[in-house]
């Protein structure tokens, strides 16, 4: 076979490929070569004489199951590669589900429904119940309902109508998609478990279709997902069937949307008397790196042991830096970045700054645009893009200027008023005819009359609403940023938001980008006397440099933690290392900081040469200035791996082009760069 050599492969890699026979579990270290273990035994199949149509390998991601197939074709003869099956969970449901479906009632041309198509069908059932007192937000029936079929629930019958308003709509959003021959995605795997599950003879069919089952990054896999392939492997009554699985429990950190991590650590219940092979042997970081990480996971009661290493020499402590707040944070670490690249002669990409949550990325991209570094948002848009700062910078610029037909436009119902997209239309299409604004043709008694009295009186309580609060705004001594943050409050924005959001780390994220706007203009009110037009002036020329750097394709990483998994970096910079942020302040609640200290171990074993942690001793949250306190997971690292700093006093005296030499000659004396 093309490329592909056995003796490439450390001791436990080719263990992991020869064993072909019976349950595998592959407990993959991070930067352990699981990727290519993967492919490897599939090749190894294929040279053993196993036809390669009866391989099936199931990842998560298209990119991932697209690199696997590449990698296969140059491991074995390509016509004999595409005969395998690579493929994501999903792409292996709409498989099968083609070919079998019609046993469950449905036909083979089966519709799948995108999120949109869901929404436009759940508006329309509750639209029909709706008169019952009782709200019901499309976006939470939705959320709702995916959540109960990820969990392998369905609706029992009548009884669950009568219990609740959603249960009402699942039952009958369920009957509507049959009705229509159509699933949405996760219906996809719900209905695939049941037709593997109720029908024996299909069960057969495609246990005998695929001998050799491999699935990718286990630790990441729900109740279904694992039920999926256990229905397949094991077909009827096959107690040892030939499945491999890759992934790992230190790795595990997608909880929140429905992850199961037992399903690894519990891996004998499903498959007894497994073949357990570890890979511990790191091929990108320094021991430096490994170690750190090693002390940190170890803490983890319930996990299945293993210790990082690599082969590789030399290196230097991973960094403990003390900031005295969020903002020199950022200020440091970009500073350092432009620095650290001419005078080490790096590229951009070289590094890569991590954080917990979205909306930390905004101070780090002022401070990235101050020195003209382009950077770009990866799993993510940039802080000035997002849907709900750019609600909250509209509102702002209409109470300003009632007449701005853009910003107008955009919060006239957001949240929902009862003002139509049609009522909107045809208000635009009246101020076009009579060369006025949108607002005032809003409160045009002529144009009122021509709707309905309800439209009527729902325009009269937007237009009085904006009246009294541009009024507020202007008058003399006005606390500007008190009455925006008052305005967006009582306007119900963030409550239409919050029902919006699918997760309560959505809907934190999302919360915390409308309140870094509300602290970004008391900042700007503390250093300018221009007040909101100075603020939204300087909004709007950040959002026009950030147009700029789209155009980059380059450019220094900014990641949240969730999305730098299988990533990797020479130089990473891994902010906000405090608690309440990491472990989020939630965790101890809801019981999982074992997740959030999985989450840290992968942001640190995403460097390969340096790494910087950094905490603050003051951080803004929701507009107010709080203490404080470094994570209690920096105290689990391995003191002799570590050096902790502390460049606050540094940092805090006023940088001026004259000094700025001195200042990072300092800096970079005390961190040992020059």
């Amino acid at each position: 076979m093309a490329g592909f050599r056995l003796f490439d492969l450390n001791p436990e890699q080719l263990q992991a490929v020869r064993t072909t026979e019976g349950p595998l579990l592959i407990l993959a270290g991070a930067g352990s070569g699981k990727t290519r273990v993967i492919t490897a035994r599939a090749a190894f199949l294929i040279a053993e004489g196993v036809p390669p149509e009866s391989i099936l390998a199931v990842t998560f991601t298209n990119k991932a199951a697209t690199e696997m197939r590449e990698r296969l074709a140059g491991m074995a003869e390509p016509e004999q590669a595409r005969k395998v099956t690579m493929c994501t969970f999903h792409a292996l449901c709409v498989r099968i589900l083609r070919q079998e479906i019609e046993v469950l009632g449905y036909k083979r041309n089966f519709s799948i429904y995108d999120e949109g198509d869901q929404l436009g069908l759940i508006r329309k059932i509750i639209g029909r119940i709706s008169a019952r007192d009782e709200k019901l937000d499309p976006h939470a029936a939705k959320n709702a309902i995916s959540k109960a079929k990820n969990a392998g629930l369905r609706p029992a019958g009548p009884a669950d109508e009568e219990k609740t308003l959603v249960g009402a709509v699942f039952a009958q959003y369920n009957a509507g998609l049959k009705t229509l021959n159509a699933v949405d995605f996760d219906d996809l795997l719900l209905l695939t478990v049941q037709l593997l599950n109720e029908h024996p003879a299909v069960r057969e069919r495609w246990h005998r279709r695929f001998r050799y089952v491999m699935v990718d990054e286990f630790q990441d896999t729900n109740r279904l997902q694992l039920d999926l392939v256990s229905l397949i492997a094991k077909g009827g009554e096959n107690l040892r069937p030939n499945i491999a699985v890759v992934g790992d429990d230190d790795q595990s950190i997608y909880g929140w949307r429905g992850a199961e991590v037992s399903n690894i650590l519990e891996f004998e219940a499903h498959f007894p008397q497994p073949t357990v092979v570890k890979l511990e042997q790191n091929y990108r970081s320094t021991n430096f790196i490994l170690g750190t990480a090693n002390s940190l996971i170890k803490n983890n009661p319930r996990r299945r042991e293993k210790k990082l290493w690599s082969a590789m020499e030399g290196g230097e402590k991973v960094k403990i830096i003390a900031m005295p707040d969020d903002r020199q944070e950022a200020e440091f670490i970009a500073e350092e970045i432009n620095v650290r690249k001419t005078a080490e002669g790096l590229k951009w990409e070289d590094f890569a700054v991590l954080f917990r949550m979205n909306a930390q990325s905004r101070l780090m991209e002022e401070n990235l645009r101050r020195l003209r570094v382009p950077y770009h948002i990866v799993g993510g848009k940039s802080f000035f893009d997002r849907r709900e700062v750019k609600d909250v910078l509209a509102y702002a610029a209409a109470l300003l200027n009632v007449d701005d037909d853009v910003a107008l436009l955009r919060i006239v119902n957001t949240p929902a008023r009862g003002i139509s997209d049609a009522t909107v239309e045809k208000a635009t299409e009246w101020s076009i005819g009579t060369k006025t604004s949108v607002f005032n043709a809003l409160r045009d008694a002529e144009f009122l009359a021509t709707l309905r009295a309800q439209t009527a009186a729902a325009i009269g309580r937007f237009t009085a609403f904006l009246d009294d609060n541009e009024t507020r705004m202007h008058e003399p001594l006005a606390n500007q940023p008190a009455i925006l943050r008052a305005l967006i409050a009582e306007s119900g924005y963030l409550a239409d938001l919050q029902r919006t959001c699918k997760t309560p780390e959505e809907w934190l994220d999302r919360e915390r980008s409308v309140e870094d706007v509300f602290a970004s203009f008391e900042r700007y009110e503390e250093r300018s006397d221009k007040g909101l037009r100075g603020f939204l002036d300087e909004m709007m020329l950040r959002q026009e440099q950030e147009e700029d750097a789209d155009e980059e394709t380059a450019g220094v990483p900014l990641i949240t933690l969730h999305a730098s998994k299988g990533l990797e970096f020479p130089h990473v910079y891994l902010m906000g290392c405090e608690e309440g942020v990491l472990p989020h302040d939630r965790s101890k609640l809801e019981g999982t900081v074992d997740e959030e200290r999985r989450l840290l171990y992968v942001g640190i074993t995403r460097a390969k040469r340096t790494l910087s942690l950094t905490w603050c001793r003051q951080r803004m949250k929701y507009g107010t200035a709080m203490p404080g306190i470094a994570s209690s997971f920096l105290k689990e690292l391995d003191p002799e791996l570590v050096e902790h700093q502390d460049v606050g006093e540094i940092l805090s005296r006023p940088v001026t082009e004259e000094k700025a030499a001195a200042k990072f000659g300092a800096i970079f004396e005390m961190l040992g760069k020059l």
